[in-house]
């Protein structure tokens, strides 16, 4: 009889197996219960992270285009502060260009000013006297030097002024570029989406690039440079009100003391003129009475000359009658006579020769005092003369225009390359 090979080992009994198998089942169950519940929690998790992940687009787009609001209303802040400040621009600059007109207007009347005081120093004697004409030109050349200074002084500050207001021009356009950029920048952001073939893992997106800015330091940057801007846009405004106030005072005072002057100068050529005429008339009588006498001097030589007929006629018949014989050698009546008459004429002789020594003195005087008096007519013509050509000089007054063209200027660009300014000016004065 045959015997069947059994293998060798441990074997379990029917309760083990049915345990094992039991416990197989159970374990199956249980691990196809985790499964389901994983299942379930893994499309849950894949709902929930698709939700999230869309409403994080959604929420990001949305922040983007606040963010782009926000940008596009300082943008357009700022656009508008900088029109204003490049017109404000534009008005100083007109203000400044005004301010040189009128100071290369001094110049024509300080150098017809200095002409007429230079013609005056030719008058001479007697006629270079410190008149209010004098006075007046001396007080315009004055008044003329301070709107020169008081105008320049109007130029400098409105220069000074134009490079503020280039700075903050520049600032403005600095933020105005960097606001471009930043609204380029997250308006790409904005047009990308999952299916744009741009986009790509980045290596540490998260991290904060140097120079990175708090919300608040951004709003306050952009609004500290319009607040900059509008401070130095009321400046410049009570700075073109202070310079035309400061232009029409100057043009008043130069007005004023202009016509001044001419009125000085007038009523001193109108005194000449009566002071001339009056010389003249002296003149005129004065050789009126030298040639009378003159006619009177010859008419006393005459006189003279006619007495010493008689003279010579008494003085013979005296010396005669001494020859008369004894007791004949009588002082008689005809003695007594001729005695007489002969100091009669003497006296007239000595009288008549007296008067015309006297004549000839007052002729003499006369003629000095005719010397003199020519002279001086020549001076007062003369000063006469140099004041009509002080009247005529200061005629290029009313003749010229009230602005002169401005001094020569180097142009300086803005930031925005559109507006030009005044570096550098040429002071004409």
């Amino acid at each position: 009889m045959a015997t069947l090979s059994i293998k060798p080992g441990l074997r379990c009994t029917v309760s083990d197996w049915t345990s094992s198998n039991n416990e197989i089942s159970v374990t199956a169950e249980h691990q196809r219960h985790l499964s389901h519940g994983i299942r379930l929690e893994g499309r849950a998790l894949c709902n929930d992270t698709a939700n999230k992940t869309m409403w994080d687009e959604y929420d990001s787009n949305r922040r983007l285009g606040d963010r782009i609001s926000d940008i596009t209303l300082w943008k357009k802040s700022l656009e508008a502060c900088a029109e204003e400040l490049d017109a404000e621009m534009d008005a100083l600059t007109l203000t400044k260009e005004a301010a040189e007109r009128a100071l290369a207007a001094t110049v024509l009347p300080l150098e017809v000013t200095n002409e007429c005081l230079t013609l005056r120093e030719g008058r001479r004697g007697n006629e270079l006297v410190s008149d209010p004409v004098e006075a007046e030109l001396k007080k315009e050349v004055e008044v003329i030097d301070k709107a020169q200074q008081v105008l320049q002084q109007c130029i400098e500050q409105a220069f000074k002024h134009l490079c503020l207001l280039q700075d903050a021009r520049h600032q403005l356009t600095l933020d105005l570029q960097h606001k471009m950029e930043a609204l380029d920048v997250d308006m790409s952001c904005l047009s990308l989406s999952v299916m744009s073939p741009e986009i790509s893992l980045k290596p540490n997106p998260t991290r904060i690039p140097p120079g990175s800015t708090t919300p608040q330091q951004w709003v306050q940057f952009s609004h500290h440079n319009i607040t900059q801007a509008k401070e130095e846009m009321q400046a410049s405004l009570h700075l073109r009100e202070n310079i035309s106030i400061t232009i029409a005072q100057v043009q008043n005072e130069l007005e004023s003391q202009r016509i001044a002057s001419r009125f000085a100068s007038r009523k001193r050529t109108h005194q000449l003129e009566q002071a001339q005429q009056e010389l003249q008339w002296q003149i005129k009588t004065t050789q009126d009475e030298m040639n009378e006498l003159k006619e009177d001097i010859l008419r006393l030589e005459r006189d003279v000359q006619s007495k010493m007929a008689p003279l010579k006629l008494v003085h013979t018949r005296l010396e005669y009658r001494t020859r008369r014989p004894g007791v004949d050698l009588c002082r008689d009546e005809v003695q007594y006579g001729l005695v007489e008459e002969t100091k009669e004429l003497a006296s007239s002789i000595l009288a008549l020769k007296q008067k015309l020594a006297q004549a000839q003195d007052s002729l003499q005087a006369l003629q000095l005092h005719e010397a003199r008096m020519l002279e001086d007519l020549a001076r007062k013509q003369e000063a006469l003369s140099l004041e009509q050509r002080s009247m005529q000089t200061r005629q290029r007054l009313n003749s010229a225009p009230s602005e002169s063209e401005p001094a020569a200027a180097l142009p300086l660009t803005n930031s925005s390359g559109m507006h030009k300014l005044q570096l550098k000016y040429t002071d004409s004065a």
